[in-house]
């Protein structure tokens, strides 16, 4: 199986435009932390970056099991299933492989 992205442009789209906001965003907490701003108010900003980041995961997470999971359990090759699946409860519960 080819290990690259699905060739979808509106998801792609969506995701790069998240991930830029998100860069934005993380920018601007450096900045309130350079500025000694209080700290309830940086950690309001950084609990909206996680929430916008766990966004991406799960538009990555739809993306990949929509098209990468599918063909993988439609391949006639045992391993090929079994690495599918591996590499997702390996994502899902944080261990690196």
């Amino acid at each position: 199986m080819d290990r690259r992205a699905p060739q979808h442009s509106s998801s792609k789209q969506k995701i790069t435009t998240r991930l830029k906001s998100l860069e934005g965003h993380l920018r601007g907490v450096v900045e309130m932390v350079e500025k000694d701003t209080y700290c309830i108010d940086v950690l309001r900003q950084t609990k909206a970056i996680h929430a916008a980041l766990k966004s991406v995961e799960s538009l990555l997470l739809d993306r990949h099991i929509a098209h990468c999971v599918n063909e993988a359990i439609a391949s006639p090759k045992k391993s090929e299933r079994e690495r599918v699946v591996r590499e997702l409860v390996d994502v899902l519960d944080g261990t690196k492989k």
